[in-house]
């Protein structure tokens, strides 16, 4: 994720607290200078890393906090507290009009910062939610980017209106308004044109479009890996246009992502969606509590638990843990694990939302190690898949022939196998209602715990 470094070295601060039994003004003020540091060095508005500490300083030198039992738990509590206020506090919802009303939405944002993209994403979480969504190609200056709206809302299953390059924009969004009230639509995400800066000619091209279409929301789409520019960018769009959201892009990269502690305080305008990853369901709603609980740590269980509800087949699940109360889990099963967790980011997206979970990149399996995986499972006979115990030194060699591999690594995932199929009937210890047991019961039964 964007704060990695952030998180290291909060975590660090914090870690000398916890070691303290009792902590004194001077022990708060010394953490207080690192962590000031590591909100600089994050890209933190300056401003606002200062109203921040000072803040958690006068919260955190109180005598409650002082004559606590866990001081340094207390203000591990705070900067939590304090950082969620800091991000917008609650999460803000996309408003839209109710029954066969159209809401308009117009996409703005610089060159680069994956407008047409997120233009589809939404269209898609929208479609999901039941609406009538309608893409609308405005950007007039690159056809390419009609075409890439076209590819992707073929995607996703959205239709998309365009009327070329030769058009005025504003009068295509015009025309898309009669569209989309001929063909039932109740959503208008209107693509436009991007700039490698803000300009005279694109803040005006944006204004006729907006009074054109009658625009209801205006989001501006922000690339988290431009740091605090991104805040300059936001506040340039947001005093000549007029902002009611924000989508942080790039999210998930290796960035500085202190756009993200600094766009609220900054500009006043709520940050709506994250943009994690490149695929087009790789949107998330921005909630501030949670994204604070990520940058300090300390995990993200809920949006685990809801991507999980989103994305795991529940009959193969149920199928897997039928297998394992029978202690019958085979190599069919471990493989559909696998392309479940993968279906939900992979292992390193999961395990980063798993709290106390220090993760090292490196020690993940990449992409090549998956493949390899898989076809050593594939190169298996039906029967070795289903009885692991049939693995012998002359199985393995031809099944590590089959695949391509050295037998190292077949030996390597046996044992892997043996070690998550110990885990998984660790977890089924979960009891759902009516005395069922399983994965989707674990993670509905989690919803309701506090983490």
């Amino acid at each position: 994720m964007a704060f990695e470094n952030l998180t290291e070295k909060l975590q660090n601060v914090f870690k000398k607290l916890r070691g303290k039994g009792v902590l004194t003004e001077a022990d708060v003020e010394t953490a207080l200078k690192e962590v000031k540091m590591a909100l600089l060095e994050a890209d933190v508005n300056f401003k606002v890393v200062k109203q921040f500490t000072n803040t958690v300083k006068e919260r955190a030198v109180g005598e409650d906090v002082m004559k606590s039992l866990t001081p340094g738990q207390m203000v591990v509590k705070i900067v939590n507290e304090e950082m969620t206020k800091l991000m917008g506090g609650t999460p803000v919802e996309l408003e839209l009009k109710q029954g066969s009303a159209t809401t308009v939405i117009m996409m703005v944002g610089l060159q680069g910062s994956g407008k047409t993209t997120t233009a589809a994403k939404i269209a898609a979480k929208l479609k999901d939610k039941g609406k009538r969504p309608l893409l609308v190609g405005c950007d007039i200056y690159r056809p390419a980017a009609i075409q890439q709206l076209k590819v992707n809302g073929e995607k996703v299953g959205v239709s998309v209106f365009e009327m070329g390059t030769d058009h005025r924009a504003a009068d295509i969004a015009s025309e898309s308004i009669k569209y989309a009230a001929d063909h039932n639509k109740n959503v208008i995400i209107i693509d436009t044109a991007g700039r490698l800066q803000i300009d005279e000619d694109l803040m005006t091209e944006l204004e006729q479009i907006k009074a054109a279409a009658n625009v209801d929301k205006t989001l501006l789409v922000v690339d988290a890996m431009t740091g605090q520019e991104a805040v300059n960018i936001a506040s340039g769009f947001n005093d000549r246009i007029g902002v009611d959201g924000l989508v942080l892009t790039k999210l998930d990269g290796d960035t500085r992502g202190g756009s993200a502690l600094s766009a609220k305080a900054v500009t006043g305008v709520p940050i709506i969606y994250a943009g994690m990853g490149e695929k087009l369901s790789d949107l998330e709603q921005f909630y501030p509590d949670r994204m604070a609980s990520r940058i300090l740590g300390m995990g993200d269980i809920l949006s685990l638990i809801e991507k999980a509800e989103q994305t795991l087949d529940e009959d193969k699940a149920r199928e897997m843990e039928e297998h394992l109360k029978k202690s019958e889990f085979t190599f069919d099963d471990y493989l559909t694990a696998m392309q479940q967790m993968k279906n939900m980011g992979g292992l390193g997206a999961v395990l980063k939302m798993m709290p106390g979970m220090g993760i090292d990149e490196a020690m993940l399996p990449d992409d090549k190690k998956m493949s390899h995986i898989e076809a050593i499972i594939y190169s298996m006979t039906p029967r070795e898949r289903r009885n692991p115990k049939l693995m012998n030194p002359s199985r393995k060699m031809r099944i590590a022939k089959g695949a391509g591999v050295d037998i190292a690594e077949v030996n390597r995932l046996v044992k892997q196998f043996e070690q998550a199929k110990k885990m998984m009937k660790q977890m089924g210890g979960f009891k759902g209602k009516k005395g069922k047991f399983g994965t989707m019961n674990m993670m509905k039964q989690l919803r309701g715990m506090k983490f």
